[in-house]
Protein backbone atom coordinates (compact mmCIF):
# COMPACT_ATOMS: atom_id res chain seq x y z
CA UNK A 1 0.00 0.00 0.00
CA UNK A 2 1.84 3.10 -1.25
CA UNK A 3 -0.77 5.70 -0.26
CA UNK A 4 -3.49 5.41 2.38
CA UNK A 5 -5.38 8.32 0.81
CA UNK A 6 -5.36 6.74 -2.64
CA UNK A 7 -6.28 3.34 -1.20
CA UNK A 8 -9.27 4.81 0.68
CA UNK A 9 -10.43 6.90 -2.29
CA UNK A 10 -10.28 4.01 -4.74
CA UNK A 11 -11.71 1.45 -2.32
CA UNK A 12 -14.61 3.64 -1.20
CA UNK A 13 -15.37 4.64 -4.79
CA UNK A 14 -15.46 1.00 -5.89
CA UNK A 15 -17.60 0.02 -2.89
CA UNK A 16 -19.99 2.90 -3.57
CA UNK A 17 -20.21 2.01 -7.27
CA UNK A 18 -20.85 -1.67 -6.51
CA UNK A 19 -23.48 -0.85 -3.88
CA UNK A 20 -25.29 1.50 -6.26
CA UNK A 21 -25.15 -1.13 -9.00
CA UNK A 22 -26.52 -3.82 -6.70
CA UNK A 23 -29.21 -1.48 -5.39
CA UNK A 24 -30.35 -0.52 -8.90
CA UNK A 25 -30.30 -4.16 -10.04
CA UNK A 26 -32.29 -5.27 -7.01
CA UNK A 27 -34.73 -2.38 -7.50
CA UNK A 28 -35.14 -3.34 -11.16
CA UNK A 29 -36.03 -6.97 -10.44
CA UNK A 30 -38.20 -6.11 -7.45
CA UNK A 31 -40.04 -3.49 -9.49
CA UNK A 32 -40.48 -5.87 -12.40
CA UNK A 33 -41.85 -8.58 -10.11
CA UNK A 34 -44.26 -6.17 -8.42
CA UNK A 35 -45.40 -4.80 -11.79
CA UNK A 36 -46.04 -8.31 -13.09
CA UNK A 37 -48.24 -8.97 -10.09
CA UNK A 38 -50.11 -5.68 -10.55
CA UNK A 39 -50.60 -6.21 -14.29
CA UNK A 40 -51.72 -9.80 -13.72
CA UNK A 41 -54.26 -8.53 -11.20
CA UNK A 42 -55.49 -5.86 -13.63
CA UNK A 43 -55.82 -8.39 -16.43
CA UNK A 44 -57.88 -10.72 -14.27
CA UNK A 45 -60.15 -7.88 -13.09
CA UNK A 46 -60.68 -6.61 -16.64
CA UNK A 47 -61.45 -10.14 -17.86
CA UNK A 48 -64.10 -10.50 -15.14
CA UNK A 49 -65.65 -7.15 -16.08
CA UNK A 50 -65.73 -8.00 -19.78
CA UNK A 51 -67.15 -11.47 -19.06
CA UNK A 52 -69.97 -9.89 -17.07
CA UNK A 53 -70.89 -7.58 -19.97
CA UNK A 54 -70.81 -10.10 -22.83
CA UNK A 55 -73.07 -13.12 -22.63
CA UNK A 56 -74.91 -15.72 -24.75
CA UNK A 57 -77.52 -13.21 -25.84
CA UNK A 58 -75.04 -10.62 -27.11
CA UNK A 59 -76.18 -9.62 -30.60
CA UNK A 60 -74.15 -9.41 -33.78
CA UNK A 61 -74.41 -5.65 -33.77
CA UNK A 62 -72.99 -5.53 -30.25
CA UNK A 63 -70.05 -7.74 -31.27
CA UNK A 64 -69.52 -5.56 -34.32
CA UNK A 65 -69.53 -2.44 -32.12
CA UNK A 66 -67.00 -4.05 -29.74
CA UNK A 67 -64.79 -4.99 -32.69
CA UNK A 68 -65.02 -1.45 -34.05
CA UNK A 69 -63.94 -0.02 -30.67
CA UNK A 70 -61.01 -2.45 -30.42
CA UNK A 71 -59.66 -1.57 -33.88
CA UNK A 72 -56.43 0.45 -34.15
CA UNK A 73 -54.87 2.29 -37.09
CA UNK A 74 -53.27 -0.32 -39.33
CA UNK A 75 -54.60 -3.13 -37.12
CA UNK A 76 -58.30 -3.84 -36.90
CA UNK A 77 -60.40 -6.19 -34.84
CA UNK A 78 -62.68 -8.86 -36.36
CA UNK A 79 -65.88 -10.55 -35.39
CA UNK A 80 -66.20 -14.09 -36.65
CA UNK A 81 -69.86 -14.84 -37.49
CA UNK A 82 -70.82 -18.54 -37.69
CA UNK A 83 -71.97 -18.11 -41.30
CA UNK A 84 -69.52 -15.59 -42.63
CA UNK A 85 -66.69 -13.30 -41.49
CA UNK A 86 -67.08 -9.55 -41.32
CA UNK A 87 -64.12 -7.36 -42.13
CA UNK A 88 -64.31 -3.92 -40.55
CA UNK A 89 -62.95 -0.79 -42.15
CA UNK A 90 -60.40 0.67 -39.73
CA UNK A 91 -60.29 4.12 -41.36
CA UNK A 92 -62.27 5.66 -38.54
CA UNK A 93 -60.27 3.87 -35.76
CA UNK A 94 -58.01 5.92 -33.58
CA UNK A 95 -55.81 5.64 -30.51
CA UNK A 96 -56.27 7.66 -27.37
CA UNK A 97 -52.93 6.49 -26.00
CA UNK A 98 -49.91 4.86 -27.65
CA UNK A 99 -49.84 2.21 -24.92
CA UNK A 100 -53.11 0.81 -26.34
CA UNK A 101 -50.97 -0.99 -28.91
CA UNK A 102 -49.70 -3.36 -26.22
CA UNK A 103 -53.21 -4.46 -25.12
CA UNK A 104 -55.61 -6.83 -26.82
CA UNK A 105 -58.44 -9.26 -26.08
CA UNK A 106 -60.36 -12.15 -27.70
CA UNK A 107 -63.40 -14.44 -27.40
CA UNK A 108 -63.65 -18.13 -28.29
CA UNK A 109 -66.52 -20.56 -28.27
CA UNK A 110 -66.53 -23.85 -26.40
CA UNK A 111 -64.84 -25.55 -29.37
CA UNK A 112 -61.94 -23.07 -29.31
CA UNK A 113 -63.07 -21.26 -32.47
CA UNK A 114 -62.56 -17.47 -32.44
CA UNK A 115 -65.63 -15.30 -31.95
CA UNK A 116 -63.97 -11.90 -31.75
CA UNK A 117 -60.31 -10.96 -32.00
CA UNK A 118 -58.98 -7.57 -31.00
CA UNK A 119 -56.29 -5.62 -32.80
CA UNK A 120 -52.81 -7.20 -32.75
CA UNK A 121 -54.41 -10.64 -32.28
CA UNK A 122 -56.03 -10.76 -35.68
CA UNK A 123 -53.46 -11.52 -38.34
CA UNK A 124 -54.91 -12.36 -41.78
CA UNK A 125 -53.66 -15.93 -41.83
CA UNK A 126 -54.28 -16.93 -38.23
CA UNK A 127 -55.83 -15.68 -34.99
CA UNK A 128 -54.38 -15.67 -31.48
CA UNK A 129 -54.21 -19.22 -30.03
CA UNK A 130 -57.27 -20.27 -28.01
CA UNK A 131 -56.81 -20.86 -24.26
CA UNK A 132 -57.12 -24.30 -22.71
CA UNK A 133 -57.30 -23.41 -19.00
CA UNK A 134 -58.24 -20.54 -16.71
CA UNK A 135 -55.43 -18.40 -15.35
CA UNK A 136 -52.31 -16.55 -16.40
CA UNK A 137 -49.91 -17.72 -19.05
CA UNK A 138 -47.22 -16.38 -21.38
CA UNK A 139 -47.93 -16.83 -25.08
CA UNK A 140 -45.82 -16.09 -28.18
CA UNK A 141 -47.69 -14.61 -31.12
CA UNK A 142 -46.50 -12.81 -34.23
CA UNK A 143 -42.96 -12.43 -32.88
CA UNK A 144 -44.08 -10.99 -29.56
CA UNK A 145 -44.49 -12.45 -26.09
CA UNK A 146 -47.81 -11.71 -24.42
CA UNK A 147 -48.89 -12.02 -20.82
CA UNK A 148 -52.47 -13.37 -20.96
CA UNK A 149 -55.26 -14.00 -18.48
CA UNK A 150 -57.99 -16.42 -19.68
CA UNK A 151 -61.39 -17.01 -18.10
CA UNK A 152 -63.71 -19.94 -18.88
CA UNK A 153 -67.34 -18.82 -18.77
CA UNK A 154 -70.30 -20.93 -17.65
CA UNK A 155 -71.74 -21.22 -21.17
CA UNK A 156 -68.46 -22.73 -22.41
CA UNK A 157 -67.01 -19.65 -24.06
CA UNK A 158 -63.54 -18.32 -23.36
CA UNK A 159 -62.35 -14.73 -22.89
CA UNK A 160 -58.70 -13.66 -22.79
CA UNK A 161 -57.08 -10.30 -22.19
CA UNK A 162 -53.37 -9.88 -22.92
CA UNK A 163 -50.55 -7.40 -22.37
CA UNK A 164 -47.39 -7.44 -24.42
CA UNK A 165 -44.50 -8.28 -22.09
CA UNK A 166 -42.15 -5.86 -23.82
CA UNK A 167 -44.28 -3.13 -22.29
CA UNK A 168 -43.48 -4.47 -18.81
CA UNK A 169 -39.79 -4.62 -19.65
CA UNK A 170 -39.78 -1.13 -21.10
CA UNK A 171 -41.65 0.21 -18.10
CA UNK A 172 -39.29 -1.59 -15.68
CA UNK A 173 -36.31 -0.17 -17.57
CA UNK A 174 -37.78 3.33 -17.41
CA UNK A 175 -38.35 3.03 -13.68
CA UNK A 176 -34.87 1.60 -13.13
CA UNK A 177 -33.30 4.34 -15.25
CA UNK A 178 -35.40 6.88 -13.41
CA UNK A 179 -33.91 5.63 -10.17
CA UNK A 180 -30.40 5.31 -11.63
CA UNK A 181 -30.21 8.70 -13.34
CA UNK A 182 -30.20 10.76 -10.10
CA UNK A 183 -27.62 8.38 -8.63
CA UNK A 184 -25.40 8.70 -11.71
CA UNK A 185 -25.78 12.45 -11.52
CA UNK A 186 -24.88 12.38 -7.82
CA UNK A 187 -22.01 9.91 -8.27
CA UNK A 188 -19.33 12.54 -9.11
CA UNK A 189 -20.50 14.59 -6.14
CA UNK A 190 -20.29 11.52 -3.90
CA UNK A 191 -16.78 10.74 -5.21
CA UNK A 192 -15.73 14.32 -4.51
CA UNK A 193 -17.21 14.15 -1.01
CA UNK A 194 -15.38 10.86 -0.35
CA UNK A 195 -12.06 12.39 -1.45
CA UNK A 196 -12.75 15.52 0.62
CA UNK A 197 -13.60 13.67 3.81
CA UNK A 198 -10.73 11.19 3.37
CA UNK A 199 -8.35 14.12 2.94
CA UNK A 200 -9.86 15.84 5.95
CA UNK A 201 -9.76 12.63 8.01
CA UNK A 202 -6.07 12.09 7.20
CA UNK A 203 -5.17 15.72 7.86
CA UNK A 204 -4.05 15.02 11.49
CA UNK A 205 -1.48 12.56 10.09
CA UNK A 206 -0.17 15.27 7.76
CA UNK A 207 -0.01 17.76 10.64
CA UNK A 208 1.83 15.26 12.82
CA UNK A 209 4.25 14.54 9.97
CA UNK A 210 4.87 18.27 9.40
CA UNK A 211 5.58 18.79 13.09
CA UNK A 212 8.14 15.99 13.12
CA UNK A 213 9.65 17.04 9.78
CA UNK A 214 10.04 20.68 10.86
CA UNK A 215 12.23 19.77 13.83
CA UNK A 216 15.99 19.75 13.76
CA UNK A 217 18.18 17.19 15.47
CA UNK A 218 18.46 19.34 18.60
CA UNK A 219 14.73 19.73 19.21
CA UNK A 220 13.74 16.78 21.38
CA UNK A 221 10.73 18.35 23.08
CA UNK A 222 7.50 16.37 23.19
CA UNK A 223 4.88 16.90 20.50
CA UNK A 224 1.90 18.86 21.79
CA UNK A 225 -1.05 18.74 19.42
CA UNK A 226 -4.57 17.38 19.32
CA UNK A 227 -4.88 14.04 17.55
CA UNK A 228 -7.94 11.83 16.98
CA UNK A 229 -8.40 8.67 18.99
CA UNK A 230 -6.92 6.47 16.26
CA UNK A 231 -3.61 8.40 16.39
CA UNK A 232 -3.34 8.63 20.18
CA UNK A 233 -1.23 5.47 20.36
CA UNK A 234 1.13 6.75 17.62
CA UNK A 235 1.29 10.19 19.26
CA UNK A 236 2.05 8.64 22.64
CA UNK A 237 4.63 6.28 21.11
CA UNK A 238 6.40 9.17 19.35
CA UNK A 239 6.55 11.21 22.56
CA UNK A 240 7.82 8.19 24.49
CA UNK A 241 10.46 7.58 21.84
CA UNK A 242 11.51 11.24 21.90
CA UNK A 243 11.73 11.14 25.70
CA UNK A 244 13.84 7.97 25.62
CA UNK A 245 16.04 9.41 22.89
CA UNK A 246 16.52 12.67 24.82
CA UNK A 247 17.34 10.71 27.95
CA UNK A 248 19.80 8.51 26.06
CA UNK A 249 21.52 11.45 24.40
CA UNK A 250 21.71 13.32 27.69
CA UNK A 251 23.16 10.24 29.34
CA UNK A 252 25.67 9.88 26.52
CA UNK A 253 26.67 13.55 26.75
CA UNK A 254 27.12 13.23 30.48
CA UNK A 255 28.98 9.96 30.01
CA UNK A 256 31.32 11.55 27.44
CA UNK A 257 31.95 14.57 29.65
CA UNK A 258 32.58 12.42 32.72
CA UNK A 259 34.79 10.02 30.78
CA UNK A 260 36.84 12.92 29.38
CA UNK A 261 37.22 14.36 32.86
CA UNK A 262 38.13 10.98 34.34
CA UNK A 263 40.76 10.31 31.68
CA UNK A 264 42.18 13.82 31.87
CA UNK A 265 43.39 13.31 35.45
CA UNK A 266 45.57 10.20 34.87
CA UNK A 267 46.87 11.64 31.60
CA UNK A 268 47.91 14.85 33.31
CA UNK A 269 49.54 12.90 36.13
CA UNK A 270 51.36 10.65 33.64
CA UNK A 271 52.68 13.69 31.80
CA UNK A 272 54.03 15.17 35.03
CA UNK A 273 55.69 11.91 36.06
CA UNK A 274 57.23 11.44 32.64
CA UNK A 275 58.54 15.01 32.66
CA UNK A 276 60.09 14.33 36.04
CA UNK A 277 61.59 11.09 34.76
CA UNK A 278 63.14 13.00 31.84
CA UNK A 279 64.84 15.25 34.35
CA UNK A 280 66.39 12.32 36.17
CA UNK A 281 63.77 11.29 38.74
CA UNK A 282 63.67 7.57 37.99
CA UNK A 283 61.07 6.93 40.73
CA UNK A 284 58.57 8.81 38.62
CA UNK A 285 58.62 6.00 36.06
CA UNK A 286 56.90 3.69 38.55
CA UNK A 287 54.23 6.31 39.17
CA UNK A 288 53.78 6.80 35.44
CA UNK A 289 53.40 3.05 35.03
CA UNK A 290 50.70 3.03 37.72
CA UNK A 291 48.97 5.84 35.81
CA UNK A 292 49.05 3.76 32.64
CA UNK A 293 47.49 0.85 34.51
CA UNK A 294 44.73 3.10 35.87
CA UNK A 295 44.10 4.57 32.44
CA UNK A 296 43.97 1.09 30.95
CA UNK A 297 41.40 0.07 33.54
CA UNK A 298 39.27 3.15 32.84
CA UNK A 299 39.34 2.49 29.08
CA UNK A 300 38.41 -1.16 29.53
CA UNK A 301 35.48 -0.28 31.78
CA UNK A 302 34.33 2.49 29.41
CA UNK A 303 34.37 0.05 26.51
CA UNK A 304 32.41 -2.49 28.54
CA UNK A 305 29.79 0.10 29.52
CA UNK A 306 29.52 1.25 25.91
CA UNK A 307 28.97 -2.33 24.76
CA UNK A 308 26.27 -2.84 27.38
CA UNK A 309 24.54 0.41 26.39
CA UNK A 310 24.60 -0.36 22.68
CA UNK A 311 23.24 -3.89 23.10
CA UNK A 312 19.43 -3.60 23.22
CA UNK A 313 18.74 -7.32 23.19
CA UNK A 314 19.14 -9.32 26.35
CA UNK A 315 21.80 -12.03 25.96
CA UNK A 316 20.72 -15.64 25.85
CA UNK A 317 20.49 -17.17 29.30
CA UNK A 318 21.58 -20.66 30.25
CA UNK A 319 22.00 -22.73 33.37
CA UNK A 320 25.30 -21.75 34.99
CA UNK A 321 27.09 -23.59 37.82
CA UNK A 322 27.39 -20.65 40.20
CA UNK A 323 29.82 -22.33 42.60
CA UNK A 324 32.12 -23.40 39.78
CA UNK A 325 32.15 -19.92 38.27
CA UNK A 326 32.95 -18.28 41.63
CA UNK A 327 35.83 -20.69 42.25
CA UNK A 328 37.29 -19.90 38.81
CA UNK A 329 37.09 -16.14 39.44
CA UNK A 330 38.63 -16.47 42.92
CA UNK A 331 41.50 -18.46 41.44
CA UNK A 332 42.11 -15.68 38.89
CA UNK A 333 42.35 -12.90 41.48
CA UNK A 334 44.19 -14.96 44.12
CA UNK A 335 47.62 -13.54 43.11
CA UNK A 336 46.25 -10.01 43.56
CA UNK A 337 45.10 -10.90 47.10
CA UNK A 338 48.44 -12.54 47.98
CA UNK A 339 50.34 -9.46 46.82
CA UNK A 340 48.47 -7.41 49.43
CA UNK A 341 48.61 -10.16 52.07
CA UNK A 342 44.81 -10.41 51.91
CA UNK A 343 42.78 -13.52 52.72
CA UNK A 344 39.88 -14.74 50.55
CA UNK A 345 37.51 -16.94 52.53
CA UNK A 346 35.48 -19.09 50.13
CA UNK A 347 32.38 -20.91 51.32
CA UNK A 348 31.63 -24.54 50.62
CA UNK A 349 27.87 -24.81 49.98
CA UNK A 350 28.02 -27.27 47.10
CA UNK A 351 26.82 -26.78 43.55
CA UNK A 352 24.20 -24.10 42.94
CA UNK A 353 22.77 -23.53 39.48
CA UNK A 354 21.28 -20.26 38.20
CA UNK A 355 19.73 -19.16 34.92
CA UNK A 356 21.98 -16.41 33.53
CA UNK A 357 24.50 -15.47 30.86
CA UNK A 358 27.84 -16.90 31.93
CA UNK A 359 29.99 -14.16 30.38
CA UNK A 360 28.10 -11.22 31.86
CA UNK A 361 27.67 -12.97 35.21
CA UNK A 362 31.43 -13.52 35.32
CA UNK A 363 32.06 -9.79 34.70
CA UNK A 364 29.55 -8.86 37.43
CA UNK A 365 31.04 -11.10 40.14
CA UNK A 366 34.64 -10.28 39.13
CA UNK A 367 33.94 -6.53 39.51
CA UNK A 368 32.47 -7.11 42.97
CA UNK A 369 35.50 -9.22 43.99
CA UNK A 370 37.91 -6.67 42.52
CA UNK A 371 36.22 -3.80 44.38
CA UNK A 372 36.26 -5.79 47.61
CA UNK A 373 40.01 -6.48 47.31
CA UNK A 374 40.90 -2.93 46.30
CA UNK A 375 39.06 -1.34 49.24
CA UNK A 376 40.19 -3.96 51.80
CA UNK A 377 43.35 -2.86 53.61
CA UNK A 378 46.58 -4.88 53.59
CA UNK A 379 46.10 -8.02 55.66
CA UNK A 380 42.34 -7.71 55.43
CA UNK A 381 39.81 -10.40 54.55
CA UNK A 382 37.22 -10.92 51.79
CA UNK A 383 34.54 -13.58 52.28
CA UNK A 384 32.54 -15.15 49.44
CA UNK A 385 29.51 -17.32 50.21
CA UNK A 386 26.65 -18.67 48.13
CA UNK A 387 23.64 -20.90 48.47
CA UNK A 388 20.28 -21.71 47.05
CA UNK A 389 17.24 -23.90 46.83
CA UNK A 390 14.48 -24.52 44.30
CA UNK A 391 13.62 -21.23 42.57
CA UNK A 392 16.06 -19.19 44.66
CA UNK A 393 19.84 -18.56 44.79
CA UNK A 394 22.14 -15.98 46.35
CA UNK A 395 25.76 -14.81 46.52
CA UNK A 396 27.25 -12.60 49.27
CA UNK A 397 30.67 -10.90 48.98
CA UNK A 398 31.88 -9.20 52.18
CA UNK A 399 35.04 -7.21 52.81
CA UNK A 400 36.76 -5.71 55.87
CA UNK A 401 37.27 -2.28 54.34
CA UNK A 402 35.94 1.09 55.50
CA UNK A 403 32.48 0.59 53.96
CA UNK A 404 30.37 3.36 52.39
CA UNK A 405 28.41 6.09 54.19
CA UNK A 406 24.72 5.22 54.25
CA UNK A 407 23.76 8.33 52.30
CA UNK A 408 26.14 7.25 49.50
CA UNK A 409 24.97 3.64 49.09
CA UNK A 410 22.59 4.48 46.23
CA UNK A 411 24.75 7.22 44.75
CA UNK A 412 27.82 5.02 44.23
CA UNK A 413 25.79 2.84 41.85
CA UNK A 414 25.82 5.68 39.32
CA UNK A 415 28.59 6.17 36.82
CA UNK A 416 31.73 8.05 37.93
CA UNK A 417 30.42 8.31 41.48
CA UNK A 418 32.84 7.29 44.24
CA UNK A 419 33.06 7.56 47.99
CA UNK A 420 34.66 10.94 48.61
CA UNK A 421 36.46 9.67 51.68
CA UNK A 422 38.28 6.89 49.87
CA UNK A 423 41.94 7.27 48.92
CA UNK A 424 41.98 4.27 46.59
CA UNK A 425 42.34 5.13 42.92
CA UNK A 426 39.43 4.23 40.74
CA UNK A 427 37.12 5.42 37.98
CA UNK A 428 33.74 5.04 39.64
CA UNK A 429 32.60 2.66 36.90
CA UNK A 430 32.87 -0.74 38.59
CA UNK A 431 29.57 -0.64 40.47
CA UNK A 432 27.85 1.05 37.52
CA UNK A 433 28.81 -1.97 35.41
CA UNK A 434 27.57 -4.31 38.15
CA UNK A 435 24.20 -2.50 38.30
CA UNK A 436 23.83 -2.55 34.51
CA UNK A 437 24.52 -6.28 34.23
CA UNK A 438 22.31 -7.09 37.23
CA UNK A 439 19.36 -5.37 35.56
CA UNK A 440 19.99 -7.22 32.29
CA UNK A 441 20.25 -10.57 34.08
CA UNK A 442 17.26 -9.95 36.39
CA UNK A 443 19.41 -10.14 39.49
CA UNK A 444 18.67 -8.13 42.62
CA UNK A 445 21.73 -6.24 43.91
CA UNK A 446 21.83 -5.10 47.54
CA UNK A 447 24.65 -3.05 49.10
CA UNK A 448 24.81 -2.53 52.87
CA UNK A 449 27.41 -1.81 55.52
CA UNK A 450 28.38 -4.59 57.91
CA UNK A 451 27.95 -3.94 61.63
CA UNK A 452 31.57 -5.05 62.21
CA UNK A 453 32.86 -2.83 59.41
CA UNK A 454 33.22 -3.27 55.69
CA UNK A 455 30.70 -3.63 52.88
CA UNK A 456 28.39 -6.49 51.99
CA UNK A 457 27.25 -6.96 48.35
CA UNK A 458 24.43 -9.46 47.88
CA UNK A 459 23.06 -10.94 44.65
CA UNK A 460 19.65 -12.66 44.64
CA UNK A 461 17.96 -14.78 41.98
CA UNK A 462 14.20 -15.36 42.18
CA UNK A 463 13.36 -17.62 39.25
CA UNK A 464 11.03 -20.67 39.34
CA UNK A 465 13.05 -22.24 36.50
CA UNK A 466 16.16 -22.75 38.64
Amino acid sequence: MKSIRRYLNITLAIVLFVIIGLAVTAAYYITRHEMEEIFDAQLSVQARIVASLVGVHTSSDEYAMIARQLSQPGHFARWFDPSHRFTLNPDNSNLYDDEERVLSMGFWDAMGRPILMGARWNEPDRAFPAPDKTGHRSQSYDGNLWRVFSLHLKDGRWVSIGLRETFQSELSNKIAMGNLAPLLFALPILFWLIAHFVRRGLNPIDQLSRQVEARDEKDLSTIHMWVPRELEALHRALNDFISRLASTLERERRFTADAAHEMRTPLAAMKIHLDNARHGETSSLDKAYQGVERLQRVVEQLLLLARLDISDERPAREKVNLSGLILELVADIWPQAEASHQVIDVGDDGSVWVLSNRTELGILIRNLLDNALRYTPVGGEVAVNWGGETGFAWVVIEDSGPGIPDDMLDLVKQRFQRNANQHISGSGLGLAIVVEIAERQRITLTLENRPVGGLSARLDWHDPSI
